[in-house]
């Protein structure tokens, strides 16, 4: 079972719609128990990334996730779920992440032209680092799937399995052990994105 974690930080319908077309067993949860049973973990989210710090911090359910990714257990970050798994975040101010993932958040207005548009929404392509994640078994690198952010994972070099170009090569993806996670939105990324959901329904605890 995927425990979809729900921490009061964005709508989750798109997400779970998709993991219930692959067929996944999911539960949309913020119980403790509930996760602490799950055999997979999702943490979505969108918006400010202290606000959903905080959400988690307030709720108990930082150290509840802590301590379940500790077990080895398959766990994917989506958007600011993915930027949470990072040491800090930068967003106006500076904010301490999960810590999950050697790195930090910072603005793309750092790195891109400034005559490209912030935030970053729309499709574009996956360039992958090294050999290919076993995220990404069914797809293939220059599969187009969904953005919308205006910040990035920096100073992640070793844990990058793939970029989208921007005006810079912005971090698409990341993975470090059994803790995963995606900056663009498998969710709405039409086929490419329910396969990379399916290839990490099928992830076993490590």
């Amino acid at each position: 079972m995927i425990a979809v974690i729900d921490y009061g930080v964005g709508n989750l319908f798109s997400l779970e719609s998709s993991l219930r077309a692959i067929g996944a067993d999911i539960t949309v949860t913020a119980d403790p128990e509930v996760i602490k049973k799950a055999d997979r973990i999702i943490l979505p989210g969108v918006g400010a990334f202290e606000d959903a710090a905080r959400k988690l911090r307030e709720s108990g359910l930082d150290e509840v996730l802590k301590a379940e990714a500790g077990k080895g257990k398959p766990f994917l970050g989506i958007c600011l779920g993915m930027q949470m798994l990072f040491e800090k975040s930068y967003e106006y101010g500076e904010h301490e992440g999960l810590g999950f993932i050697k790195g930090c958040v910072k603005p793309i207005a750092d790195v891109i032209p400034p005559d490209y548009k912030i935030p970053h929404i729309g499709w574009n392509a996956l360039i992958f680092k090294g050999a290919v994640n076993p995220l990404f078994k069914y797809i293939n690198e220059g599969d187009c799937v969904y953005y919308v952010h205006s910040y990035y994972a920096a100073d992640c070099d070793e844990s990058v399995i793939a970029e989208s170009e921007y005006g810079a090569n912005l971090t698409g993806a990341v993975a470090c052990g059994n803790v995963f996670g995606c900056q663009f939105h498998p969710e709405k990324s039409g086929d490419v994105g329910l396969r990379i959901l399916k290839a990490f329904n099928e992830m076993e605890v490590q």
